[in-house]
């Protein structure tokens, strides 16, 4: 299996657009045969984050969204990366990006499942 972590700086006055493009998406990812473990935004009256691990721990920015997606494997993601690049819906998501510039950069990494004992 491979994971797809995206760290997106967003626009706080953009949310609402942010939260329509990222269903969008979870709804595509899960079309072309991924499974989407959901966006995580930012929240209004939540716990601080600086509790754990004193002089170590501190607060993270409050414009920071993450999204989780898995595929199978290398291949399926790959097919489903190309098959994306062909789809009308995705190039309709991706204009909607353009539209409203609803995040202002983001970040790709690909995780790997460390199993438990």
């Amino acid at each position: 299996m491979i994971t797809c972590y995206l760290r997106y700086l967003i626009d706080p006055d953009k949310l609402e657009e942010f939260e329509n493009y990222a269903r969008l998406w979870m709804r595509l990812i899960e079309k072309y045969g991924g499974t989407h473990h959901g966006y995580f935004l930012p929240g209004d009256s939540l716990p601080s984050a600086a509790f754990s691990f004193p002089g170590v721990g501190e607060e993270g920015p409050s414009n920071v969204a993450v999204a989780l997606f898995s595929f199978p494997s290398l291949v399926a993601y790959e097919t489903y990366r190309r098959k994306a690049t062909e789809g009308e819906e995705c190039r309709a998501a991706t204009a909607y990006y353009e539209e409203t510039k609803c995040f202002i950069k983001y970040e790709r990494s690909f995780m790997r499942t460390l199993p438990g004992d």
